[in-house]
């Protein structure tokens, strides 16, 4: 069974910052592009940033460009999202997925986690 599990989320003051981990098991996502997107309230599911397989193309939103890194464990096996100088308009659910040649859109990537919580406060 795939399984994609976000972890990290929480609640955090403008400015601040957190980090997120998405640890995938269940198969080998070699390969596989790793993405992170987020869901306001009301709003579509939209992109955050990607990773490939090999490290070599990273890609951010234009929102999030110079404030979010993403980046692999050594094994591959655990993607993360690090977030500084976080803004209240930053605040939704963010959700992990992995597919396979994945860009920036939702329908590229073929597995996804079930999301953790995101607010941050003015």
């Amino acid at each position: 069974q795939v399984q994609l599990v976000e972890s990290g989320g929480g609640l955090v003051q403008a400015g601040g910052s957190l980090r997120l981990s998405c640890a995938a098991s269940g198969r080998a996502f070699y390969g596989y592009t790793m993405g992170w997107f987020r869901q306001a309230p009301g709003k579509e599911r939209e992109f955050v940033a990607a990773r490939t397989w090999g490290g070599g193309t990273t890609y951010y939103a234009d929102s999030v460009k110079g404030r979010f890194t993403i980046s692999r464990d050594s094994a591959k096996t655990t993607v993360f999202l690090q977030m500084n100088s976080l803004k209240p308009e930053d605040t939704a659910i963010y959700y992990c997925a992995a597919g396979l040649e994945a860009g920036l859109s939702t329908h590229e990537y073929a597995y996804w986690g079930q999301g953790t919580q995101v607010t941050v406060s003015s």
